[in-house]
């Protein structure tokens, strides 16, 4: 039997990279899905269709998770179409790089809007509907021990995230609902080759500092928020996952 039969999950950021890795991957499991998407409906229908040649049940959500009114439409679509709701990946993240000298307040709010606000204010619409053996999952990064130069938002953000990772756990807990992060390596994704990660010196440093050799694929972090979100990991939470290959 699939390890997330009858379950619902809503996954944010989910039209491409991670979150669509995660959306699938969840959906192979037996979940119903939300894949959540702020700008690229094209992407988001794309894995729905995925989804549902594998023989899953998926539906395309559009919304802005830094708006409140946006989060709360989101889950609010997830009740509607499916009737519950179980798992919540808070995905959704955006990044650029600056050195210090370069920082701007729109440099900051554009960041901390999507990577920390979104997170929390989708995981406020959710926990309403999220009942006893639910499972938050955060997606964090290694950069929080890696500190790069000129990432110091970034950064900043994700650190954030392993903060409010460990308030939530305690928060929710008597409501038995779990809260863990996980924290990627560098994954190779659309975003990836469009900042000019992937083919680089930086790709090439980071894969010989990697332990196993290799940069990530959106699957490898998929199989583990399918392992948190399922009963597999009922005994964890408040925990930070590193997935990036031995790479920290």
């Amino acid at each position: 039997m699939s390890k997330l039969a009858g379950k619902v999950a809503v996954v944010t950021g989910a039209s491409k990279g991670i979150g669509a890795g995660i959306a699938r991957a969840l959906a192979a499991e037996g979940a119903k899905v939300v894949v959540n998407y702020a700008s690229s409906k094209a992407g988001a229908d794309a894995v729905v269709a995925a989804i549902a040649a594998a023989g899953g049940k998926a539906v395309a959500v559009q919304g802005d998770v830094s708006k409140a009114e946006q989060a709360q439409a989101l889950i609010d679509a997830a009740i509607r179409e499916f009737g519950r709701l179980d798992v919540l990946v808070n995905n959704s993240g955006v990044y650029e790089f600056a050195a210090i000298e370069e920082i701007t307040e729109e440099h900051y709010h554009r960041q901390f809007g999507v990577n920390v606000l979104g997170l929390l204010l989708t995981t406020q619409a959710a926990v309403k509907h999220i009942g006893e053996g639910g499972s938050v999952i955060n997606i964090s990064s290694v950069a929080t021990s890696l500190a790069p130069p000129a990432s110091a938002v970034y950064t900043g953000t994700k650190g954030a995230v392993d903060a409010i990772t460990s308030v939530l756990a305690k928060e929710l807990g008597p409501r038995k609902i779990r809260v863990n992060a996980i924290l990627p390596g560098i994954i190779e994704t659309e975003g990836t080759h469009s900042a000019g990660v992937i083919g680089s010196d930086f790709e090439h440093n980071a894969v010989a500092q990697t332990p196993l050799a290799r940069i990530g694929q959106p699957n490898d972090i998929a199989t583990v928020a399918a392992f948190l979100a399922s009963d597999d990991a009922g005994w964890l939470t408040g925990e930070k996952l590193v997935a990036s290959g031995g790479f920290r």
